[in-house]
């Protein structure tokens, strides 16, 4: 007899905001309550020629983040599945 497999589970998502910041070798993950809106304000920054100081608390590990906007190098959006 064949062995019945449970059907499988939906996988959550969540996005996450990665930052690349000028200097630093690696990406910083940062998790937001509403990343998109996250996204969007630093790509604004991003933007413009005059520096600003950018203190974000992310969701997470991380608990405050602070950077001059000048400084970042690249942002993206990343879905991943967690448990």
């Amino acid at each position: 007899m064949a062995q019945q497999f449970p059907p499988p589970q939906p996988q959550q998502t969540r996005t996450a905001l990665v930052l690349f910041l000028k200097g630093s070798a690696t990406p910083v993950v940062l998790y937001f309550e509403n990343p998109q809106a996250v996204y969007a304000e630093l790509k604004q920054l991003m933007k413009s020629p005059n520096p600003v100081l950018v203190e974000k608390e992310p969701i997470g590990p991380v608990r405050k983040l602070c950077f001059v906007s000048t400084q970042i190098a690249g942002l993206i959006l990343q879905e991943e599945p967690y448990v």
